[in-house]
């Protein structure tokens, strides 16, 4: 394939960007949006140019490193993540723009790499379980409903890549944000900390600068671990609960 690139450069946070036009041939519909992205380096590099900065760890679409913003949509037209994105997704002669998250809490850093740590503060604000149980206590003591085992299991996909926060209009983190309440608030180990624990996130959340939530939905439909809207739901109840009992 032959495609025409339209990339997000910027070379600092506090510098203006500009998008500029790239021109890309032979293209395998078998490589991944990456390797594309490394195929246009490659020439950028054998021309004497500046390579194209983006994130990228294992490529697995296990690590949440790889966002993107491919022609308006967080990852790109399939839900998954970037690293997981084919070029067969794209035909031959297309024009692809590729921006960075747009969010004001992910901050350029260079090109279509921004500073997610703000994911990280919230973690650490609450996103945890620190009651000293000792040694490890025999599994099977502590009986958990499977409807409440499979939800924790499912919210814990969540890999913090930060596509929610792209797709939303208002920039808001909640999905991310729920994901991580509703897996801990559901598990026995969770409960110590569970009021404490939501009403530290959801200050570090508005701290850092995200939105608010107005249900739209777009999260959702972005995230490439498909967590669902609810946990939204669960981290409101939760907040709602704690602020009353305060």
């Amino acid at each position: 394939m032959n495609l025409t690139l339209k990339i997000w450069r910027q070379d600092g946070a506090d510098v203006a960007g500009r998008l500029v036009t790239y021109q890309v041939s032979e293209i395998s519909e078998d490589m991944s949006f990456l390797e594309m992205l490394d195929t246009l380096n490659e020439q950028l590099i054998a021309s004497g140019e500046e390579p194209v900065a983006f994130d990228s760890d294992c490529r697995e679409g296990i690590c949440g490193m790889c966002g993107l913003m491919i022609s308006g949509q967080a990852h790109g037209p399939e839900v998954t993540t970037t690293c997981q994105l084919h070029m067969r997704s794209f035909k031959d002669g297309d024009t692809i723009t590729v921006e960075p998250w747009r969010a004001e809490a992910f901050p350029v850093v260079r090109d279509l790499v921004v500073d997610r740590s703000a994911f990280d503060r919230i973690i650490q604000a609450g996103g945890f379980i620190s009651v000293n149980t000792g040694a490890a206590p025999e599994a099977n003591n502590t009986p958990v409903p499977k409807v409440k085992a499979d939800r924790a299991f499912d919210t814990a996909t969540c890999i913090g890549c930060g596509a929610c926060v792209a797709a939303c209009p208002n920039a808001s983190g909640m999905l991310f944000m729920g994901a991580k309440v509703t897996h801990l608030s559901e598990l026995p180990q969770g409960q110590a900390e569970r009021d404490a624990r939501v009403v530290s996130m959801v200050n570090q959340h508005d701290h850092e600068g995200f939105g608010g939530c107005t249900n739209i939905g777009e999260c959702s439909a972005a995230c490439p671990k498909e967590i669902p809207l609810d946990v939204i739901s669960t981290l409101n109840a939760d907040f709602r609960k704690a602020k009353r009992g305060a």
